[in-house]
Formats: C-alpha cells, structure tokens, sequence
C-alpha cells in the first residue's frame, strides 16, 4: 500500500511516498509505520491520516486501491 508524505515526515523520510504492508484500517497503516519508521514514530502519533483525501479516524476501514496520505501537524507563524 502507497502512504502520500507530507511536509515533515517526507523531510524525514526523503522520499514522497513510502509502500508498507496493506492495512484494513487506518489504525493499522499508522502501527505499522511508527513499526518500520521507528525515527517517525512520535509524528505519526501526532499526525492526521486521511483516505482519499478525506481526514479519517483510526478505525475507518481502508478499501482496495484507495490513496491514503500522512498529513503531519503543521505551525506557522
């Protein structure tokens, strides 16, 4: 499964997009990268998760094919 980065976390990660295990949940794509990305652990935790460009909640079921995107916390000034 494809997981969109953004700001932050595609800093940390150096890339745009990451390819994890496929997840039935949103909560599951979020254990599973604080597990493979452990240095994103804590902006995982954090951050929204959003399912074709819909914010979801940890228990929202992701369907086949669908786009899902890591949106960190965001501070401007």
């Amino acid at each position: 499964m494809k997981v969109l980065l953004f700001a932050r976390a595609r800093d940390l990660v150096g890339a745009d997009w990451i390819d994890i295990e496929s997840a039935a949940t949103v909560g599951e794509v979020r254990a599973r990268l604080k597990e493979r990305y452990r240095h994103l652990s804590g902006l995982v935790e954090k951050s929204a998760l959003a399912v074709n460009n819909e914010f979801a909640d940890d228990l929202t079921p992701i369907p086949a094919g669908a786009e899902v995107a890591l949106l960190p916390p965001v501070s401007g000034g």
